[in-house]
């Protein structure tokens, strides 16, 4: 008896139809939350973290 005999009589594949239906609503809920208009000002100053340059670094002074 092979394990692919054994695991099909187990009767598991409900599991994998819960985990997709699952993952699909929270994929969902991800892309309609990250696109609600309220969000907009808080995407947009993430957006320009990269961009500000409020902190100025100085270089570390060589090891000798």
């Amino acid at each position: 008896m092979k394990l692919s005999d054994i695991m099909s009589y187990a009767k598991l594949s409900v599991y994998t139809e819960v985990a997709l239906v699952l993952f699909l609503g929270v994929f969902i809920a991800i892309t309609i939350r990250t696109f609600l208009p309220s969000r907009r000002k808080e995407l947009d100053a993430a957006a320009r973290l990269p961009l500000e340059d409020d902190t100025v670094l100085t270089p570390r002074a060589q090891e000798r």
